[in-house]
């Protein structure tokens, strides 16, 4: 299946097909010098076949975790761009979840003012949510995702069997933004995750088709691409509070859109959480918490633009002052 991208800015496919992985140079461009980003916890054996399908590959593999997505690695990435002598007709690609697809696209898009940049999600979470869209970033001075860049990637290859090595944990984290996106824009698919999903593919595909859908209308986050943003003012707190790495990035979101939700709502939502095994309550500092929300990009003065869902299957983006925001998270 290919699932085209078309915005104002970029143009694009996605590739959603099992088995794609192996035949990656069918999609992507790939005859000419690729810088192959990847972390330890992804199979070597899936950077090893995207390299062998490459004129050229240099592959780096890096730490697993969030902590990886920092200043360091960004320098170290451009510093082998360099030392290898990679030119504007070259690529990088990424290989591996949200934190190598953030880091490895904002590298591919600070490199000689641009060059191209390919993701092949191996997550749950990176498939069908930060792969597509554009959005890359880096942590900074304990703040997720506070530097950054809007970069579509030329092409996307999403391969469910790369999924087949995931720990149970993993699929939770990357299922809390399908929830969250059928929260917002799809009751049959929360209502599916009420029943108990039965195929992975058929959630990823709807997920996609959802993000496809907003980024098309709104890729540079001026109106409604916000809806994307529900439940994550909380969760980047968490995660920052936390240190980066206690919780998962899913884990937070699942935290963070509880307090966003009618309670008619809720209730069903910490259900189904539960049944993801994913958590219902925030187990940090609130203070903490405060300090770092303070910090998000989505504040504007003394208000913060929040994304709040009423109904299962619909939601509202509304402007409220900040301290109104933090007595909806105390509740």
């Amino acid at each position: 299946m290919i699932i085209p991208v078309k915005t104002q800015f970029s143009s694009y496919d996605i590739v959603f097909n099992r088995g794609a992985l192996k035949k990656a140079n069918e999609y992507l461009s790939l005859n000419r010098n690729v810088l192959i980003v990847t972390d330890d916890g992804v199979p070597s054996d899936y950077s090893k076949t995207v390299a062998s399908l490459c004129k050229k590959a240099v592959i780096i593999t890096l730490k697993q975790g969030e902590k990886s997505k920092n200043f360091d690695n960004y320098k170290y990435l451009l510093e082998v761009l360099v030392e290898n002598g990679f030119t504007r007709t070259d690529c990088v690609v990424a290989v591996g979840g949200g934190v190598i697809g953030d880091l490895a696209g904002f590298v591919a898009s600070s490199y000689m003012r641009g060059i191209d940049f390919y993701n092949i999600p191996t997550t749950v979470l990176s498939q069908v949510d930060s792969a597509v869209g554009g959005k890359t970033a880096i942590d900074f001075a304990g703040v997720k995702n506070i530097v950054g860049a809007f970069y579509p990637p030329k092409g996307v290859i999403i391969d469910a069997d790369t999924l087949s090595t995931l720990p149970k944990r993993h699929i939770s984290n990357g299922l809390a933004e399908s929830v969250k996106m059928s929260l917002t824009c799809d009751s049959e698919l929360f209502n599916t995750f009420e029943r108990g999903y039965e195929s992975i593919d058929t959630v990823i595909e709807r997920s996609v088709l959802i993000k496809r859908d907003i980024v098309e209308k709104d890729e540079r986050e001026s109106g409604l691409r916000k809806v994307l943003n529900f439940g994550h003012t909380l969760a980047h707190a968490i995660e920052s509070v936390s240190g980066m790495d206690k919780y998962l990035h899913g884990e937070c979101v699942a935290m963070g859109m509880l307090p966003m939700c009618s309670k008619s709502v809720r209730k069903r939502l910490e259900k189904v959480l539960i049944k993801l095994d994913l958590p219902t309550e925030i187990p940090v500092n609130y203070e903490d918490i405060k300090n770092v929300c303070r910090l998000d990009k989505k504040m504007s003065g003394d208000n913060i633009s929040v994304v709040t869902v009423e109904n299962v299957g619909s939601y509202k983006i509304k402007k409220m002052s900040f301290d109104d925001f933090l007595k909806e998270v105390r509740k």
